[in-house]
């Protein structure tokens, strides 16, 4: 009798694994832990090579982002560290009951933004920002809304241990991975260290998220042959985002369009969320957030930390003569220049409107959103 239930626990979980390959593997909380590690991840024989990615001459060139660029912190990016971070990011037993991955919030294909106004945790709850887009990290200042991580190593294990996110415990996950028959050899030759610790996991998703570069878009193809590439409309967005007319550049500044400042953009005269003012109680900082790059723009609605626009028109139409007059209004947002002083109304045309965002699509990196590098290695 024990060698028939055997046999016909083999044969169900054989069907299931035949069949079911690419749905989510949900573990239940009272199972084992290597319950789960049967499904290991599938990795090449020959890593990809994530050292060898590099910026094309106007990202190196640019003396802004040489000042702002984080590479290494401490922890450079190898094959294999990179390798194990992807593998790390896209493991849902990375959260207390096996549902939620990062990636669960950040996908592949929305520029590792998640589509969502908030996006849901391991037990249900709802985070209270839009989760932002993970893209050409390295070249930003401080992460998340709020700007409470200063490196990207501070930041990777945030989202772990958060209460709605993904709720784990460091210890219990350390001793977590250590029981799945995939992850020794792959902190080994990440670390040259087979005991797993949770500084081995913050270098190795550090090294994954800081190798999500995003340099294959239309503008990027056009810069070394002075946009001939671009349509007549598209040349005219790019036109007015970099002339000044509408302050667009003042903010999302660099060739990386972002990352870099902070500001209240008036989307409210009283803040629900205060932002980074939370976090310094200082009263000018009340409704301050971090201006997030616009690469991929177009894939990661919607948009603001609390997700209240949809579409870029809705963007357009906020930033021409709907900005409130907070009292520390940024003083690239008023007319006359003053930090407070009275919103400006940009008078922009429908047709202005349209260039803009013909413009903002060429940012977008249709070869990112499908590069096997920085895909999903597990069959789920």
């Amino acid at each position: 009798m024990l060698f028939n239930r055997v046999i016909l626990v083999i044969l169900i979980l054989g069907f299931t694994l035949s069949s079911c390959r690419k749905d989510p593997v949900i573990s239940p909380l009272d199972e084992p832990i290597d319950s789960v590690a049967l499904y290991v991840p599938d990795l090449p024989d020959q890593l990809f090579d994530y050292e060898s990615i590099t910026f094309p001459d106007h990202f190196q060139n640019d003396p802004l982002l040489n000042l702002l660029i984080n590479f290494n912190s401490g922890n450079p990016i190898t094959n294999e560290g990179a390798t194990l971070g992807r593998v790390l990011f896209y493991d849902k037993n990375l959260s207390a009951n096996n549902t939620i991955s990062c990636a669960s919030c950040h996908h592949q294909d929305k520029a590792f933004s998640d589509g969502q106004q908030f996006s849901a945790g391991f037990n249900g709850g709802h985070t209270k920002r839009n989760s932002m887009h993970l893209v050409n990290l390295e070249y930003q200042r401080d992460f998340f809304w709020d700007e409470r991580a200063n490196t990207i190593e501070d930041q990777v294990l945030m989202p772990i241990q958060d209460t709605i996110e993904m709720g784990m415990d460091l210890n219990v996950l350390t001793n977590k991975l250590s029981a799945l028959t995939y992850y020794p050899k792959l902190f080994f030759d990440a670390f040259g260290d087979s005991v797993i610790t949770a500084d081995y996991i913050r270098d190795a998703l550090g090294q994954f998220v800081r190798s999500i570069r995003s340099y294959r878009t239309k503008y990027d193809k056009g810069v070394p042959v002075d946009f001939s590439n671009f349509s007549t409309l598209e040349n005219e967005g790019r036109e007015l985002f970099f002339s000044g007319q509408f302050r667009c550049n003042n903010c999302h500044i660099s060739q990386n369009f972002g990352g870099t400042s902070n500001e209240i953009n008036g989307l409210d005269i009283n803040y629900a969320d205060q932002g980074i003012g939370v976090i310094t109680g200082n009263p000018e900082d009340m409704g301050l957030f971090k201006t997030v790059s616009l690469r991929n723009v177009e894939l990661t609605a919607p948009y603001m930390h609390d997700g209240r626009f949809t579409t870029l028109i809705q963007i357009l139409n906020f930033y021409d003569g709907n900005i409130q007059p907070h009292a520390y209004l940024d003083d690239r947002l008023t007319s006359d220049m003053n930090t407070g002083g009275p919103p400006i109304d940009f008078n922009m045309s429908d047709h202005e409107k349209e260039a803009l965002i013909a413009f903002l699509r060429t940012l977008t990196d249709w070869e990112l959103i499908i590069d096997p590098w920085y895909s999903n290695p597990f069959p789920w």
